[in-house]
């Protein structure tokens, strides 16, 4: 009797709760997988953050993406503002309906290659409001990176929502190989408060901070010339002092970019001459060149 009792005391307690958590581990670690597995064949890949909404930040993303498409690198454009999403808009794409292969989902296709993704193209009408909590958003978020069939990139820009909430904590926590995140701030001094948000965010994630971009840096007069400080000065400048953080470049403003967003015309593309594309070329030969030295 008393082996009978010790073979049936050294027999496992089946416990369902147990169970369960080893099932969600390893859904975790499946999932993690195919994550990496879909990154792997993408170099480098870039967040582009703003403290708050605004300041230009997806005007910004947008015009990077399109420069280094330009350029002749293989570029992925990833909206990841789940409520607001109009890169599709400022790319004239608003009508596109994406296909798939019978496996994955198959980015649309901008110019000669950009590939881009967004809920807009997901969306049955242009106008419907998207009401989503936090995790149904996270998991919007891993299906554009799991299931999109990326193939190899050399870059793959990702275009955030303002804020430190639900899509940057997301985009950090699911891809922390990413190589950082570029910063878009405004001219004033009370940007370096939204900025600083940003940069602490990034650093508690251990997300590096690429640089910062200062948009809407003056007006350039159509009669004289010079830069007229229209929303002051110096905020991307103190807030790369403060940090130690690498100023990538001032965007001026010009009126012409507001109209080429919203007509669907990347802003460097129809006016390639002006200080504001310029503004952009210098930006992604600095941005190359700092990732190129990592």
């Amino acid at each position: 009797m008393s082996q009978e009792k010790e073979a049936k005391e050294d027999q496992p307690i089946y416990d369902p709760q147990r169970k369960e958590e080893i099932e969600k581990i390893k859904a975790r670690m499946q999932e993690q997988i195919k994550i990496q597995d879909a990154m792997k064949k993408i170099r480098h890949k870039i967040a582009i953050m703003s403290g708050k909404g605004g300041v230009g930040k997806t005007t910004v993303a947008v015009n990077l993406a399109v420069t280094l498409h330009l350029r002749k690198f293989r570029v992925g454009l990833l909206d990841l503002d789940m409520t607001g999403p109009d890169v599709p808009l400022m790319l004239g794409m608003e009508d596109t309906v994406l296909e798939t292969d019978g496996i994955s989902i198959l980015p649309a296709l901008w110019g000669q290659g950009l590939k881009v993704i967004s809920l807009e193209f997901l969306l049955e009408k242009k106008d419907t409001p998207v009401i989503w909590r936090g995790p149904v958003k996270a998991g919007a978020m891993k299906q554009f990176i799991t299931e999109v069939s990326w193939g190899e990139l050399d870059y793959l820009i990702m275009d955030l929502p303002p804020g430190t909430s639900d899509e940057p904590l997301t985009m950090a926590q699911i891809m922390p190989d990413a190589d950082g995140t570029l910063i878009v701030t405004t001219p004033q001094d009370v940007s370096i408060l939204d900025v600083s948000k940003c940069i602490n965010f990034a650093r508690t994630l251990k997300l590096p901070v690429i640089g910062i971009i200062e948009n809407m840096s003056g007006l350039i007069c159509p009669y004289c010339k010079n830069s007229i400080p229209l929303f002051g000065s110096g905020g991307g400048e103190g807030a790369s002092k403060k940090y130690g953080i690498p100023l990538l470049g001032k965007i001026p403003i010009d009126p012409v970019i507001v109209t080429s967003g919203d007509q669907g015309k990347p802003f460097v593309v129809s006016h390639p001459d002006s200080p504001a594309s310029k503004a952009f070329e210098g930006i992604v030969t600095h941005l190359i060149k700092i990732l190129e030295n990592q």
